[in-house]
């Protein structure tokens, strides 16, 4: 059991948070993933599930609070970083002290509870670490986690709302396929009739429900079923959010194995594009809020809300389909090395000759066609 009094500003980190919880304080309330099965899943091979004493969380949230109250006097107005704040970042040369600082520069207002599936807490437990996180920290608007469907489906309503209640106002669940072949391909581990489950019963108690999706899982075997399946269970959910995380397969996972010993075709650019095509014209009566936050995703343009921003982004999908191949690739290369955010720079002629000349140069070193070589080299750096 922790000491407060020996360690005041120490506290314990997961190794994950989605990408729109970066500025937010992350409290680890379990150590791992309980399921640990999923092929395209690197994070926690290899490490043991373990839930954390309740008395060590609320411990971890009280430094919290005491170290944000060191350091948010030495922040400047707008929440820059100041010399006196840069001097105890030094001094401290810790995560903790950074990822406070974070916090506290993007308002103070939000948290994530780490690791992997933070509702396999015991209720009255995890109901005692949100208790505790908002009286501690009491300008925090908002709570979020991640959790398994299996897992939302064995919570009774009545445990849902009691959570809710206490202070989680929404969770984030992997849904990455609605195809229940994907899904037992890469060992997810529920079906997609679970997963339409836990989304309504999620929204039935209140809480916010962001589902994530990765185009591409199905590879090229499976790839219809995945994009006209996964667009089916999410018009029966209608999440809040849905979020797109374009699959790249990491050296050391069990998919890696499956594509290296010919069992999994991974898609190249120019075929999860045509993919996500035929998967958002399914997002039809619906209201979700669909994101493309993360760096894997090769058109940001794929964002907006439905119902009303569905005709923008399938003509932003039609229009990379309907470019050259040349122009194809020179997006590709452009919007992975930096040069590209958006289809529309293409019509920029100093970003267009910038990418002419990556293009040339990156063919150059690297023979072949272009989206398959970018797939590859982007699977290295996952």
């Amino acid at each position: 059991m922790k000491d407060l009094n020996d360690n005041l500003d120490e506290f314990e980190q997961g190794p994950i948070r989605p990408p729109n919880e970066a500025f937010s304080l992350l409290v680890r309330v379990t150590r791992n993933c309980p399921w640990n099965r999923c092929t395209f899943c690197p994070v926690y091979k290899g490490a043991k599930f373990s839930l954390r004493a309740v008395a060590d969380v609320k411990t971890d949230i009280t430094a919290m609070a005491h170290l944000a109250k060191r350091i948010a006097p030495l922040m400047g107005p707008e929440g820059e970083v100041t010399k006196p704040l840069m001097q105890l970042l030094r001094d401290e040369a810790r995560n903790e002290a950074v990822q406070v600082v974070r916090f506290l520069a993007a308002g103070g207002e939000t948290a994530f509870l780490q690791d992997a599936n933070s509702l396999i807490m015991p209720v009255t437990e995890l109901v005692e670490v949100l208790t505790h996180l908002r009286k501690t920290l009491p300008a925090i608007r908002r709570v979020t986690t991640y959790a398994r469907a299996h897992t939302v489906t064995k919570r009774s309503l009545a445990e849902l709302t009691q959570i809710r209640m206490a202070g989680l106002d929404r969770i984030h669940i992997g849904l990455e396929s609605g195809a229940n072949e994907v899904l037992t391909l890469v060992e997810k581990g529920a079906t997609a009739e679970r997963h339409i489950a836990a989304g309504q019963a999620a929204k039935e108690a209140g809480l916010e429900l962001s589902e994530y999706v990765m185009p591409g899982l199905g590879g090229r075997t499976l790839s219809e079923q995945h994009a006209t399946e996964t667009a089916r269970v999410l018009r029966t959910i209608d999440p809040h959010f849905i979020r797109l995380r374009t699959l790249a397969i990491a050296q050391g996972s069990p998919l890696a194995g499956q594509r290296d010993r010919g069992d999994f075709e991974p898609l190249d650019d120019v075929e999860v594009v045509r993919e996500l095509r035929t998967m958002v014209a399914g997002f039809t009566g619906m209201t979700s809020a669909v994101t493309s936050d993360h760096a894997l995703n090769l058109l940001e343009e794929i964002e907006g809300q439905l119902p009303e921003d569905l005709p923008k982004m399938v003509a932003a999908l039609d229009r990379f389909l309907d470019l050259e191949p040349h122009d194809q690739d020179l997006f590709i290369v452009g919007r992975r090395f930096g040069l590209l955010r958006r289809l529309g720079d293409l019509d920029d002629p100093a970003a267009h000759q910038r990418a002419e000349i990556a293009l040339a140069q990156f063919q150059q070193r690297m023979p072949g066609p272009v989206a398959s070589v970018i797939r590859e080299a982007m699977a290295r750096l996952v």
